[in-house]
């Protein structure tokens, strides 16, 4: 569902970096102009050094803007109370290395005035919806690198926001991983959180995005949806089941007949992560579960309740 108000509005959206002596020496953003809706996710991309960091920033209150309007969920991005509506994945997950993921987690609730029964609560859910309820103890500097990031997702998570931001969330990551960190993002989608998601892995985007901006130079150079964006023009597919080779036969024959050419026939493919997936829980169900991250993956409880669409925590 849209709502009126952009959760994030920006436009004309400018930042100059400057030297020592206040000249100007790059301009980072150059003019971006972007509105996400709640229930809906915004993918972000562009290659290194097109700005997309920079623009995060911006809108997480980080940087401050050299000109052009920025605002997120209706306010200045520094206003505290917009803070707490936020939730953040950075691309690289720090951690304090001597605490166990409960602790890691408690610690960042803290931060948000959670406390008692409540944030244990939510903690726990978390903790079972990345698949690392089971880490009990073990401190988070023993952790690898996927699972670091699971429990980077949980904590962007844990004040239960309105707005996640997620720089490479799928980074270091399994396939098995990466398929339930997407499928979590388009859970917090439907329930009517907004998602502006930056990756390299175009793949990922392709899977949970309704719209983009391509970024270069730091200006947007395409935006929009991205079933329109990726159309290509007077190119139909025509998908069959189950044809024997007369079938086949006659239907070319026709074909050529009407087109003036014989079209080719290709078999329907998977794509690799399916593929590899069903052999993944082929072997599970064979085998059990092994050891490491388990296949969690249902959206924490606290995070399906609704909050109200003016809910300033």
């Amino acid at each position: 569902m849209i709502s009126e108000e952009p959760v994030v509005y920006t436009e004309n959206l400018q930042k100059i970096f400057k030297d020592f002596w206040r000249r100007p020496r790059a301009r980072a953003v150059d003019g971006v102009s972007l509105t996400l809706h709640r229930g809906e996710v915004y993918g972000l991309l562009g290659p290194n050094g097109s700005g997309k960091s920079t623009t995060i920033k911006v809108l997480l209150g980080l940087l401050h803007a050299d000109g052009g309007v920025v605002k997120v969920l209706g306010k200045p991005p520094r206003d505290v109370a917009v803070k707490r509506r936020v939730g953040y994945l950075p691309e690289e997950s720090y951690l304090y290395p001597y605490l166990d993921a409960k602790e890691t987690l408690r610690f960042y609730a803290t931060l948000f005035g959670l406390e008692g029964s409540k944030r244990e609560k939510r903690i726990d859910e978390l903790l079972e919806m990345v698949g690392l309820s089971h880490t009990g103890r073990r401190r988070v500097g023993e952790f690898s690198k996927g699972m670091a990031r699971r429990i980077g997702l949980a904590q962007a998570l844990i004040n239960d926001p309105d707005l996640v931001i997620l720089d490479e969330p799928t980074s270091g990551l399994d396939p098995l991983g990466t398929r339930q960190v997407k499928d979590i993002v388009s859970a917090l989608a439907e329930k009517g959180k907004t998602v502006l998601l930056s990756s390299h892995l175009l793949a990922d985007v392709e899977d949970v995005c309704q719209r983009i901006s391509i970024l270069y130079g730091g200006k947007v150079r395409a935006s929009g949806p991205i079933n329109e964006l990726l159309q290509v023009a007077n190119h139909l597919q025509i998908r069959l089941q189950d044809l024997d080779d007369s079938q086949r036969t006659r239907l070319l024959d026709t074909l050529e007949i009407q087109l003036g050419q014989r079209p080719t026939l290709e078999p329907t493919r998977k794509d690799l992560e399916s593929f590899f997936l069903e052999v993944v829980a082929q072997a599970r169900r064979e085998s059990g579960e092994a050891s490491g991250t388990r296949a969690e993956g249902q959206l924490a409880g606290f995070l399906t309740e609704k909050a109200p669409e003016n809910n300033e925590n």
